[in-house]
């Protein structure tokens, strides 16, 4: 591979980074608004479905970084 696709990959990577950040931002935005709740409601069905949308969010940024190993062993 050559320097030129090299730095493209690079980029993509920042970029990956980028999106992993407002992946924990939106995450951690859910975790707190979910911890905030009384217990009552975290059992409720908007509860369940914030903890769904929590580890959605965790598979999420798990997939991101597989996609920047992979983009690491392209670049080797």
């Amino acid at each position: 591979m050559n320097k030129d696709r090299r730095k493209q990959l690079e980029d993509v990577k920042d970029s990956l980074d980028e999106i992993i950040a407002s992946l924990n931002d939106i995450k951690d935005e859910e975790q707190d608004a979910y911890d905030n709740m009384p217990e009552s409601l975290q059992s409720s069905d908007n509860g369940s479905r914030m903890t769904d949308a929590i580890d959605a969010i965790d598979g999420a940024i798990s997939s991101v970084e597989e996609a920047q190993r992979h983009i690491d062993e392209a670049a080797a």
